[in-house]
C-alpha cells in the first residue's frame, strides 16, 4: 500500500510529535508498504495561520492509497481515505482560552472571532476523515467537547521497545524529557530539598533556550542541593536513556496537563521502573494506577518529598511497582501490532 504520513513541525524544535511519524515509518516500511513523511513547518499565530490551513488545503496527495494525519493542522489536507492519529488541537484556542500564560493574544471580540472560524474550520476538516484516532482519552474528550467528533484511543508506542532493559535500582529519580516550565522539574527539586532520606534526583534533556535551565541551576544551589541533583541540560542519546534507565530507582513524568502520557513513562515501563507523576499531568494518569505501577501525587513539593522516600526506603515495593509498570503496557495494548491492526483496518 502506498501511505503518505503527514505531519506539521515547528522549525528547530524537536519533539514526540515526530517522533511518533518517524516510529510509525519505519515499522510500515519494514511491513512492506510504501511510505512518504510529508512534513509542514507551521507556526501557531493567529496572522498567518489561515493562509497555512488553506496551503495545506491545495496540497495534492492522491497518489497515495491512503493518508494519515497527525499534529495540527495536518487534518486540512483533502483525501479520499484520510485516517487521522489526531495528537492535540492548536490548544491556545481550545483547552488553554481561558489561560492568559498560553493564549498568547488577547481576549478580544477579533480573536473570539478567530477562534470560532478556527472550531468550525477544524470541525469540518476532521469529519471528512474515514476513522479518527488519538493518543489519550483527554484528547478524545476534547474532540468531542469542541468539535462533536467521536474518535478511539490509539496509544502510541516508543521504537524499538526491547532496547529497554532493567539492570539495578540505584538512588535516582530520573526525570529524561525537555527542560521546561510546563513539564516542572522545579516541582522535583523543590521536593527533593524536603526528603528525608538519601534518594537523589537526575534531570535529563535539552531546552528550547538556557532560561528555564539556568533558573533550575539557581534553585538547586539556593536550596542547598548540589549534592542531591544531577542537572543535564543536553540532547540525550537513546544509547544514554537506555543506560540510564536500567539502573535508576524509578522514573518522573509530571507536566502540567498534557495530552498523553508521555515518552518518558512508557519508557521507564518497558525498563520495569515506577511511575511518579501527579494529579493534575493529564494523560499519564491513564498510564499510572497510583500504588501498583507508580505514584499519583499531589502536585506538591511535599507530597512528592514522600512519594520519592517511599521508594528509596522500600526497593522490594519499587521492584514489584517495576514490574506491575511493564505489565501495564499489555493491558491497555500499547504495541506497533496494534496500531498497524487499527491504523490499517
Amino acid at each position: 500500500m502506498k501511505i503518505a504520513l503527514v505531519s506539521t513541525f515547528v522549525p528547530f524544535v524537536k519533539g514526540g510529535a515526530r517522533n511518533i511519524v518517524e516510529w510509525l515509518e519505519y515499522v510500515l516500511r519494514n511491513e512492506g508498504h510504501q511510505v512518504e513523511v510529508i512534513y509542514l513547518p507551521e507556526v501557531d499565530s493567529p496572522a498567518t495561520l489561515y493562509q497555512q490551513m488553506a496551503a495545506f488545503r491545495w496540497i495534492d496527495l492522491s497518489a497515495a492509497d491512503r493518508v494519515i494525519c497527525f499534529r495540527p493542522q495536518a487534518h486540512l489536507i483533502q483525501h479520499h481515505h484520510k485516517i487521522l492519529w489526531f495528537i492535540h488541537h492548536v490548544r491556545a484556542f481550545y483547552d488553554l482560552w481561558d489561560n492568559d500564560l498560553y493564549r498568547g493574544c488577547p481576549n478580544d471580540e477579533n480573536h473570539r472571532g478567530f477562534r470560532k472560524a478556527l472550531h468550525e474550520t477544524d470541525t469540518a476538516a476532521i469529519s471528512e476523515a474515514k476513522r479518527v484516532f488519538t493518543n489519550s482519552k483527554v484528547v478524545s474528550a476534547r474532540l468531542k467537547r469542541f468539535n462533536n467528533v467521536d474518535s478511539e484511543v490509539l496509544y502510541p508506542p516508543v521504537f524499538q521497545s526491547e532496547r529497554f532493559f532493567c539492570r539495578h535500582y540505584n538512588d535516582e529519580i530520573v526525570y529524561v524529557c525537555r527542560v521546561e516550565h510546563h513539564k516542572r522539574q522545579h516541582l522535583l527539586i523543590n521536593a527533593i530539598a524536603l526528603t528525608k532520606t538519601n534518594v537523589r534526583l537526575r534531570i535529563c534533556g535539552s531546552s528550547f533556550d538556557s532560561g528555564y535551565p539556568n533558573e533550575l541551576r539557581r534553585q538547586i544551589a539556593a536550596l542547598g542541593v548540589e549534592h542531591k541533583v544531577r542537572l543535564d541540560d543536553r540532547w540525550i542519546s537513546e544509547e544514554e536513556k537506555v543506560d540510564i534507565l536500567a539502573d535508576c530507582l524509578a522514573v518522573a513524568y509530571l507536566p502540567e496537563d498534557e495530552d498523553s502520557y508521555g515518552y518518558p513513562s512508557v519508557e521507564g515501563s518497558h525498563a520495569s521502573k515506577a511511575i511518579i507523576t501527579t494529579s493534575d499531568s493529564g494523560g499519564v494518569l491513564e498510564l499510572v494506577v497510583d500504588g501498583v505501577n507508580g505514584f499519583i501525587a499531589e502536585p506538591n513539593p511535599q507530597a512528592l518529598a514522600s512519594t520519592m522516600d517511599k521508594l528509596f526506603s522500600d526497593r522490594q515495593m519499587a521492584r514489584t511497582m517495576g514490574e506491575s509498570a511493564r505489565n501495564r503496557l499489555d493491558e491497555i495494548k500499547i504495541s506497533w501490532s496494534h496500531v498497524l491492526e487499527r491504523l490499517l483496518a
